[in-house]
């Protein structure tokens, strides 16, 4: 793990001391984000666990709002295949994507402080990541099995630490959040799965226990299922679906650090919202559950 640094070129008339640029920076938050709670944002520290198509997402968005401090965890390094969803650029190919991150938060906000760790989240030391954090948001791969444990991983030494997290799944169109508060309930995955569970024909099986069948896009489906055969088959993902993730995300954090209840599940399926043929209703939904948030 590392602390990162950077040299600085202020231009004229952007204030210099971080007091005044924070200042100006959540300027025009001001109204709809009250004085206490960005305060809280900006002594908050955000753990993104995965920095590609979903937790890569959060990034700017919670920089923009004011978060002041960022872990930053991922191993992988940007492919040309990412270009279509994540965020980042042509010269970005071959780099880390947590080190990418924390370069996007620091043209935000110079000031913010940002820990990378490009070994992500170890499945046998996940621990260390988790110190000082407030929140943890987890955008860790489950399209293998490597990322299946390291997410086990994670929500275990969260579970552990009474943390809450906010977990994404973009599926074609649709993009899924699920929220595990740990400190009201400190239950990995909230019982969905077991380390024995992650097994070398579980893929899919993995994910439909812990996201709801019915909400698996009919598009997904049939693509997974006319490529079962392909050994070198990739599940298609879509920039609009994995970018949600960010806009949800980052608005969980500020009702957690706020105290407020939030929902347990939401779905967006963006696919539906556009299509005149689809219904409202089908196209924005959430389990009916809300959980209290414990902590001012």
């Amino acid at each position: 793990m590392s602390t990162t640094t950077a040299a600085r070129t202020v231009p004229a008339g952007v204030p210099e001391d971080p007091e005044a640029y924070y200042r100006v920076l959540t300027e025009r938050n001001r109204g709809l984000i009250p004085g206490e709670v960005q305060e809280r944002l900006r002594n908050a520290t955000v753990l993104v666990a995965g920095c590609g198509s979903t937790g890569g997402a959060v990034v700017e968005p919670l920089a923009r709002l004011g978060t002041g401090r960022f872990v930053l965890a991922e191993p992988g390094e940007y492919e040309l295949n990412n270009l279509n969803r994540q965020s980042a650029t042509h010269k970005d190919i071959g780099r880390n994507k947590a080190e990418v991150a924390a370069e996007r938060i620091r043209s935000v906000n110079p000031f913010a402080g940002i820990r990378v760790d490009t070994s992500g989240v170890r499945p046998d030391a996940p621990d260390p990541l988790l110190d000082g954090v407030d929140v943890v948001v987890d955008g860790v791969d489950v399209t293998t099995l490597g990322g299946w444990r390291a997410k086990y991983a994670l929500h275990a030494a969260a579970a552990r630490r009474r943390l809450p997290v906010v977990s994404g799944y973009d599926l074609s169109g649709t993009q899924h959040v699920r929220y595990y508060d740990y400190r009201a309930e400190p239950v990995p995955l909230a019982g969905a799965i077991a380390p024995g569970d992650i097994t070398e024909d579980a893929l899919w099986t993995l994910l439909l226990k812990v996201i709801p069948r019915e909400i698996v896009p009919a598009d997904l489906i049939a693509d997974v299922t006319a490529h079962r055969a392909d050994p070198d088959y990739s599940v298609p993902q879509l920039v609009y679906a994995s970018h949600q993730f960010g806009v949800l995300a980052a608005r969980y954090v500020v009702e957690i650090l706020a105290g407020r209840p939030v929902r347990e599940q939401l779905t967006v399926d963006v696919h539906r919202l556009v299509s005149a043929d689809a219904g409202l209703p089908d196209a924005f939904s959430d389990s009916t559950q809300r959980t209290q948030d414990k902590e001012s």
